[in-house]
C-alpha cells in the first residue's frame, strides 16, 4: 500500500470530480494521503478534507510565495490548528526564488518563524525549495530544524545538498519529475538516498508523471512515481511501497 505524502486534492482543479479522484487513488493501492494547506484559503479546505476521509491527513503552513500576506495572527492560527488530530506537520514552508511574489527577506522571516513554531510544538516540517538550495540549508541549520526533521518535498537538488538534508534528520521525497526521461540528476540522487529516508508524492494537480505529463496530476499517479523509484532501487513495487509507507507513518505519526 502506497502513501502520497504531498498532494493538493482541495485545489479547484478537483472541484468537479474530487470524490472520484480519491476513489481512483484507493483503487490504485494508495492507503494514506497527506494533503497540504499552505495559506489562508487552502488551510481550512485541507483540514475539512482530512475530516471527511479517515485516510487523509493535513498539513498547515504558509507558502513562501504568500509570505508577504502572513500576519502574526496567522501564525497564532496555525499554532492552534496544529492541535487538530488530523494535522501532522507544518508546511509547506520554505523559500521560492523562482516566483518573485514575496521579498526574500520576508520569505526568510516567515520561514524561520514557522521552524521555531515547529520546534516549540515538536512537529515535522514540509520544505518547499525552489532555486534557493544554499539559503534553505543555511536557515535549517541556524534554526536547528534537525530537532524536528521533516521532508524535502519534490526534491530537485544535488546529491551534495541531499546529504546535508539527510544529516539534519530530513527525508527526501520524489514526485512526477523523476519519471521524466531527461531527469538524470533526480534519478541519480534517488538511487543514493537510503531506503529508510525515501518518500514518494504527486504534488497533484501539478508535476504530472510520465506518460500523463501535461495533463492534470492526481493521487493515483503516485504509483507511477513508485514504479520508477522501485526500478532505480532494484526493488519490487511492493518492497518500495512498504518501505516508503513505513517512512511516512514514522515521520508523520500516522495511524
Amino acid at each position: 500500500m502506497l502513501t502520497d505524502t504531498h498532494t493538493h486534492l482541495n485545489a479547484p482543479q478537483f472541484d468537479e470530480d474530487r470524490h472520484e479522484v480519491i476513489q481512483r487513488a484507493l483503487e490504485s493501492g494508495i492507503s494514506r494521503i497527506i494533503n497540504v494547506g499552505f495559506n489562508r484559503e487552502t488551510i481550512p479546505s485541507s483540514i475539512a478534507l482530512a475530516e471527511q476521509y479517515d485516510f487523509i491527513y493535513s498539513t498547515v503552513g504558509w507558502h513562501p510565495q504568500d509570505a508577504k500576506d502572513m500576519t502574526p495572527e496567522d501564525l497564532e492560527w496555525i499554532e492552534q490548528l496544529c492541535k487538530h488530530e488530523k494535522v501532522v506537520a507544518i508546511g509547506e514552508i520554505g523559500l521560492d526564488y523562482y516566483w518573485d511574489t514575496s521579498p526574500k527577506d520576508v520569505q526568510d522571516r516567515v520561514f524561520r518563524e514557522q521552524i521555531r513554531l515547529a520546534r516549540k510544538l515538536g512537529m515535522p516540517i514540509v520544505i518547499h525549495n525552489r532555486d534557493a538550495h544554499h539559503d534553505i540549508i543555511q536557515v535549517l541549520r541556524e534554526e536547528k530544524a534537525a530537532e524536528v526533521g521533516g521532508v524535502m518535498h519534490c526534491y530537485s537538488g544535488s546529491w551534495e545538498t541531499a546529504k546535508m538534508c539527510l544529516d539534519m534528520n530530513f527525508y527526501i521525497s520524489f514526485g512526477g519529475p523523476v519519471t521524466f526521461k531527461n531527469a538524470k540528476q533526480p534519478k541519480e540522487v534517488l538511487e543514493k538516498v537510503p531506503l529508510d529516508r525515501l518518500l514518494v508524492e504527486t504534488d497533484a494537480p501539478y508535476l504530472t508523471p510520465h506518460p500523463f505529463r501535461g495533463k492534470r496530476n492526481e493521487t493515483a499517479y503516485v504509483k507511477l512515481v513508485a514504479e520508477t523509484a522501485a526500478q532505480i532501487k532494484g526493488l519490487t513495487l511492493e518492497e518500495l511501497a512498504h518501505a516508503t509507507t513505513k517512512n511516512a507513518v514514522t515521520l508523520f505519526g500516522l495511524r
